[in-house]
């Protein structure tokens, strides 16, 4: 949005000539100029009661105007015309930077940002205040005097709600949001409305002093200063239901959780004691392994126009903001399986702080997924608790921005910002905020500038560190207090006497809180994915002896390699990967072989067949980092896509597959979000590389690894991470197998490291097979996608299910056995190969496809087999990482040695020679016997 005030400001004559030039050609002006014409054109038409006129404009100012001759009247001189214009531009900068000088701190003023929105600025001043001017009509009041102008832009703009929006280059949102941000901002609430916004911050604020009484010192993360969000999220929940939304999905961090949890999603009093006391009773929270808030929780809310809305509040740990592509993840999961896709049907709302929302990487990612294919979840209504502080961190020392939602401008999302202390004004941003993403499917954000009234947490002394602010604070009446007082003082006689009769109201409930009178829980009725994930059960140790069965007939895997293999009639693949699949059927027809690209796919497509969703997601993947997979391929003609496995049948299950943006945090977040939400869907996320799956430590940690222990909350996910030591140097060879067997632990994930398809594809359909879901984590090769011994025998696709351990095919006399080499992965077919040419019959090599759950009885009885062999691991990492140490501490019954490279900062040489050198050395050291 350009910035006038040279025109403003310039000689008379100038801007004759640019509305000369409008009247001439109204193109060749700038677009902003154009309207003002325009609408300055229309407003003297109407004036006049005409209903058209054009106007040119003398520099004398004395000769009439067209528009002048025809209706007889005075028109404005050059002079007259350059203060309607400065009118003009006071409302677009009013709309544009108003938001500076709103009053939307209830704690200390505003810093001065200079918004340059005083009246000289724009050739105005004092004496103008009674003129009236045409350009009155751009604010809604026809001709009107400035001072009537100007009072009207205060009030929409500069008082408790700010609003950011000039920046959307999308019109039709961008003129949406002013003509409603403009209505909203002059709308009343009614009484009842006003009673409901009252009584809810009653409960907000009962809630708090309730739990400050009772647990006197205890962590809760209050949301004092915060209280009026409660009413505001209820708002969001209502409005949405009026908007045809059947389902909420929350994510949010600690601040005012257990209050969310009790206020809005109504779980009881009791419940909330309970945790406190460090009890967890089975109810319908999402776990049962965590502190208090951070737990999650359901219900089925009816609304005042009785409205029934699904509400999911997502359990999320202390790292904040790590939830948010989970909450996105599990709300497009959950359109995809109950809507039809239709977002409209499913909100997801995040709750930040303003700190994390400024601070944490993963909301910049989850932005710029927002609009693309395989990650829009059609808007999410972003709600930031604005505390002004982070732990101790003042502001100033948090951001560079002059906002902490100041990076919703890279996706043009409008941003609220509104005063913590005006609820009404909280309410209604709320209600704009759902009405916008409703209407325009697309991210907004609301910015409550409130205040923490403890430290971080309730045992916490804020006043070590920020003294001048908690000295405010201290004297601050809480949200209810003052809007009662508002209520008091300005209402109607209606609306005060309905706040006194809630004032007593509050301090009775707040009574029979404390005398602990019970609540009754309210009913929930289960979603059909809610259903199909009761079915399952809990995994026990006897499961793992054992991989279920699940091979498929081979009439089956020739039906479904045909038509994997096919492609429409007039559809033009790329000369090499139309070679590739003739290869892969010559392969099948003249050895009775499968390769690894399409033993995956088989997986898939066995899946689909029986009415299973398939979605994976990732950098490469439809083509595969390593241009093996080629789930969707190309016509060289016309670049149209043609996906491999969406094509079996007509009710066949959905096969997803998106190409990521480069993210590896919030992209493994959603899909995390994705498997929650449904078991009987696989969904899988490939790593570009494994060495990138660090970037998302956290959702590896805090949910992949260790939700189910925290919140019994299991999940099917496959994380496919490319590993291998080729030469690569230290950021292409090691997905960091050692921090994946440092975290297994009460069977919580497979950790596979395979080495021939047909045990991939098995491994693949295990994870919809077993009776409980767990996550599977496979070290996935790189070069070895083509090892010809990587391929399968179509009989094993048939037979049996997956292989923990796969014993040597080529030892034929046991006897003659001295060593046996166990080892794992892409090293097992340089031993391999040493092994065949050299012809060396006293060596076994035995493949530990799963390292963990370690399957302990079956290497007990190839222990024994082999009772007479001297046995060595061998591994490809460092000695410090890589399965050794796990192995030497969770082996059992087998005395094993351990050949590795030396201990290394880190993961590999990036020196080619050097590798070779490496590799070469651990192989001949395995043989020298």
């Amino acid at each position: 949005m350009e910035d006038f005030s040279y025109i403003t400001n310039s000689h008379p004559a100038y801007i004759e000539s640019i509305y000369n030039d409008y009247l001439q050609n109204p193109q060749t002006v700038d677009p902003e100029l154009k309207k003002f014409f325009e609408g300055f054109d229309f407003a003297i038409t109407k004036a006049n009661g005409n209903g058209h006129a054009k106007a040119t404009v003398s520099s004398a100012g004395s000769e009439a105007t067209a528009a002048n001759v025809a209706f007889g009247s005075t028109i404005a001189a050059p002079a007259d015309l350059r203060k309607e214009f400065g009118v003009f531009e006071l409302i677009r900068a009013y709309r544009k930077r108003a938001h500076l000088i709103a009053t939307t701190n209830p704690i200390r003023p505003r810093v001065d940002r200079q918004p340059h929105l005083e009246l000289d600025e724009f050739g105005l001043g004092d004496a103008d205040m009674e003129t009236e001017f045409y350009a009155g009509d751009f604010i809604g009041l026809g001709k009107a005097k400035l001072k009537d102008i100007y009072a009207k832009l205060r009030k929409i703009y500069a008082g408790n709600i700010g609003i950011q929006y000039t920046y959307m280059n999308r019109m039709e949102a961008h003129i949406w949001v002013q003509n409603r941000f403009e209505e909203l901002m002059q709308q009343k609430f009614t009484l009842p409305e006003q009673k409901r916004i009252l009584e809810k911050l009653n409960y907000g604020v009962i809630f708090e002093k309730f739990l400050n009484t009772k647990f006197i010192g205890q962590k809760r993360f209050g949301l004092e200063g915060g209280e009026s969000m409660i009413p505001a999220l209820d708002a969001m929940i209502n409005t949405a239901a009026d908007g045809g939304v059947q389902e909420v999905v929350i994510g949010m961090a600690h601040r005012g959780r257990l209050n969310v949890l009790t206020n809005i999603m109504r779980k009881t009093y009791d419940q909330i004691f309970s945790e406190f006391e460090g009890n967890m009773p089975t109810d319908m929270t999402m776990g049962s392994g965590d502190v208090k808030y951070h737990l999650g929780f359901r219900s089925n809310i009816q609304t005042p126009s009785a409205k029934t809305v699904n509400v999911q509040l997502l359990p999320n740990p202390s790292h904040l903001e790590v939830v948010d592509p989970i909450v996105a993840g599990f709300s497009r999961a959950k359109a995809d399986a109950l809507y039809g896709s239709d977002y409209d049907k499913i909100l997801p709302i995040l709750i930040h702080g303003d700190a994390a929302v400024a601070g944490q990487g993963v909301i910049y990612e989850l932005l710029q997924m927002s609009k693309l294919k395989g990650y829009e979840v059609g808007g999410t209504v972003h709600f930031v608790i604005n505390n002004q502080i982070g732990f101790t961190t003042d502001f100033d020392d948090a951001r560079s921005a002059d906002y902490c939602t100041s990076l919703a401008a890279m996706v043009h999302a409008p941003v609220l910002h509104v005063n913590g202390d005006d609820p009404e004004a909280v309410v209604k941003a709320a209600i704009f905020a759902i009405n916008y993403r409703q209407e325009f499917n697309e991210d907004i954000f609301i910015d409550m500038v409130c205040y923490r009234k403890y430290g971080h947490n309730e045992g916490d002394e804020p006043k070590f560190t920020q003294p001048g602010l908690y000295a405010l604070i201290e004297k601050h009446p809480n949200p209810r207090e003052v809007y009662t007082q508002y209520l008091l003082d300005n209402g109607e006689p209606e609306a005060k006497e309905m706040a006194k009769e809630m004032e007593q109201k509050f301090w009775n409930e707040l009574q029979a809180r404390l005398d602990e009178i019970k609540q009754k829980p309210i009913p929930y009725t289960y979603q059909e994915p809610e259903k199909k994930w009761q079915e399952l059960r809990k995994s026990k140790n006897e499961d793992f002896v054992k991989s279920p069965d699940t091979g498929i007939s081979e009439a089956e895997v020739r039906e479904l390699f045909a038509k994997l293999m096919a492609f429409p009639e007039n559809f033009k693949p790329l000369r090499k990967v139309e070679k590739l699949l003739t290869d892969k059927g010559k392969l099948l027809e003249t050895e009775n072989k499968i390769d690894w690209a399409t033993g995956e796919l088989l997986a898939y497509a066995s899946l689909l067949v029986k009415g299973h969703d398939v979605r994976l997601s990732g950098e490469d993947v439809k083509r595969g980092t390593f241009s093996h997979r080629h789930a969707c391929i190309m016509d060289e003609n016309t670049n149209k896509e043609y996906s491999r496995l969406n094509h079996f049948t007509e009710d066949q299950g959905r096969f997803y597959i998106y190409n990521s943006l480069l993210s590896e945090y919030a992209v493994l977040g959603f899909e995390y979000g994705y498997g929650m939400a449904n078991p009987n869907n696989l969904v899988l996320w490939e790593a570009q590389y494994g060495d990138f799956m660090n970037g998302a430590q956290i959702v590896i940690d805090q949910y992949v690894t260790s939700a189910e222990q925290k919140w019994t909350t299991q999940n099917g996910l496959v994380m496919l991470l490319p590993h291998g030591y080729e030469g690569g140097g230290p950021d292409h060879s090691s997905a960091r197998l050692e921090r994946f067997l440092q975290q297994a632990a009460e069977n919580n994930v497979f950790i596979t490291n395979i080495t021939t398809a047909a045990n991939f594809f098995h491994a693949l359909r295990r994870q919809l097979t077993l009776p409980f879901r767990i996550p599977m984590i496979n070290f996935a090769p790189k070069a070895n996608l083509r090892h010809v011994r990587s391929y399968s025998e179509v009989s094993e696709f048939t037979q049996g299910g997956f292989r923990e351990v796969i014993d040597d095919p080529n030892v034929k006399d046991v006897s003659k056995v001295k060593r046996v080499l166990l080892c794992s992965g892409k090293i097992y077919f340089d031993l391999s190969e040493k092994q065949l040419n050299d012809n060396r019959e006293d060596i076994a090599i035995i493949r530990l496809e799963q390292l963990f759950p370690l399957p302990q009885q079956q290497l007990n009885a190839l222990y024994e087999k082999y009772k007479t062999a001297q046995w060595l691991w061998v591994q490809e990492e460092p000695r410090n990482m890589g399965a050794a140490s796990f192995l030497k501490m969770n082996l059992e019954n087998i005395n094993i040695g351990y050949l590795t490279r030396q201990a290394s900062a880190a993961t590999a040489t990036g020196f080619a020679r050097k590798h070779v050198q490496e590799q070469a050395m651990l192989v001949n050291e395995a043989f020298s016997i």
